[in-house]
């Protein structure tokens, strides 16, 4: 059979456990209805057959004990209350005893023979009325023959009653498990469907389409809160790399131009040694800032890539002690305080080199942008099951709207463009922490007389 030819939603997934929900839940009542038939039906069809041969039985050992003359008088004297029909004939055929004048049907040539048959009563009112009974027909050694029967009447009437209501139970719940299974199956293919849509409209280009979420806490729930992370990601990777050419071109055009300026300046008016000297200096220092900025983008594009060395316990008070005693005379130098309160034994799962990194490039910031007789904060704590690491100034900070803008590759405040750098500071330090599913979190320092200072926190889950 070619399934490719039937309609696309009887070739789902969805569909298929579908149909072996129903399959499932057909087995299940098939066995809860046959269960209750054996229990209801089965068990009267059961005890009016032992009651049947529990009067055969009896019969025979009359006709055992006292022939064939004392099944007649037990036939004859029987109560009139019993519920069985008798018919007692001899070796010729003619009735000698019972309620019938005629066997309803030929008797075995010997033994014993089970039959059923209809015949006609009267009803209170005199009416007639066509019954059944089921019984069972003997032939004696002497050639007479016994017929006992039961009317099926009300057993019947039960019997079939059960019958038809396990019948009609049992179509009801295929149709119902059907209904169920399809319901079930067409909720789940729209949900399919929907995380299927907007996988191809971000395929064709729209980076900003998101999966639908219903609310319901679901695995399509979880599975679309993935999938919009993994988009929103994306669209962050490819919204910076769109302008990353505009960015590394606009910051390689000014140290480029002012080489290239020196350069010409040189060759056109420099007559001496010390002159060339000076030139080939200055112009090693702008090279060198072209080879940081080129630096700068691999290491963010390697972090941003995810690739990164060995996650290990990192015990982040010895690191950041190491820095602070390094940083410290850097802050002497530009005339600035330095500050350092890290709680002991802090420990995260990390890549160490990164952290170290990260934890640099803040500081190197701090010091940077804070003025002549500031100060600079580095600390360390535990809250909540995390560990937070900040460095913090009172300088004169970032205006909150502006926040979310310097964590992009490239961005630079108008105020800093006179300081050298590339923009790629923060923007790999938020990538660090997203790397390690931490964050980054940027909010007023110290405030002062030049600003409200700024203060930048990595939070990530203590190991």
């Amino acid at each position: 059979m070619n399934f490719n030819r039937l309609p696309a939603y009887f070739r789902t997934t969805t569909f298929k456990l579908a149909l072996i929900h129903a399959a499932l839940f057909i087995l299940f009542s098939a066995g809860l209805l046959l269960f209750l038939f054996v229990q209801t039906a089965g068990r009267l069809e059961r005890a009016a057959q032992d009651e049947l041969l529990t009067e055969l039985d009896a019969a025979i050992e009359s006709h055992t004990k006292g022939g064939f003359d004392g099944l007649n008088a037990a036939i004859i004297q029987r109560p009139s209350s019993s519920p069985f029909y008798y018919l007692l004939t001899d070796p010729e055929g003619a009735k000698v005893s019972g309620d019938f004048n005629t066997l309803p049907a030929a008797p075995p040539e010997q033994g014993q023979a089970d039959i059923t048959f209809t015949y006609e009563a009267r009803t209170f009112q005199g009416e007639p009325l066509r019954k059944t009974a089921r019984g069972r027909l003997v032939r004696f050694q002497d050639g007479s023959v016994l017929m006992i029967a039961h009317d099926k009447g009300i057993r019947e009437e039960i019997v079939t009653l059960v019958t038809n209501t396990v019948v009609q139970a049992g179509f009801l719940g295929l149709a119902l498990s059907l209904i169920g299974g399809v319901i079930v199956s067409l909720s789940a293919t729209r949900r399919v469907e929907a995380l299927a849509k907007t996988m191809r409209e971000v395929m064709e280009g729209d980076l900003t389409k998101r999966a639908p979420i219903f609310g319901q806490g679901d695995e399509f729930d979880r599975l679309a809160k993935r999938i919009n992370a993994m988009l929103e990601r994306l669209y962050r990777l490819m919204s910076a790399s769109r302008h990353a050419g505009d960015a590394i071109a606009h910051d390689l055009r000014s140290p480029l131009s002012r080489l290239r300026n020196r350069l010409e300046d040189t060759l056109r008016r420099a007559d001496n040694e010390t002159d060339w000297r000076d030139a080939i200096g200055q112009s090693i220092e702008e090279v060198d800032r072209v080879l940081d900025t080129c630096s700068a983008i691999l290491r963010l594009s390697n972090v941003e890539g995810g690739r990164m060395g060995k996650m290990e316990k990192v015990s982040v008070s010895q690191v950041l002690e190491d820095l602070a005693e390094l940083y410290d005379p850097s802050c002497e130098a530009e005339d600035l305080g330095f500050e350092a309160d890290i709680k002991q034994n802090l420990v995260i799962n990390a890549d160490r080199s990164l952290i170290i990194q990260a934890v640099a490039n803040l500081l190197d910031n701090a010091v940077k942008y804070t003025p002549s007789g500031g100060k600079v904060a580095l600390g360390a704590r535990k809250k909540s099951g995390e560990v937070e690491i900040y460095v913090a100034d009172n300088g004169p900070g970032v205006p909150a709207e502006d926040r979310h803008k310097v964590l992009e590759r490239f961005y630079r405040m108008e105020s800093a463009r006179t300081e050298p750098g590339s923009g790629l500071g923060l923007a790999l330090v938020a990538a660090v922490a997203d790397m390690h599913q931490g964050r980054l979190e940027l909010t007023d320092g110290t405030p002062n007389d030049t600003g409200v200072g700024l203060r930048v926190s990595l939070i990530f889950r203590a190991a």
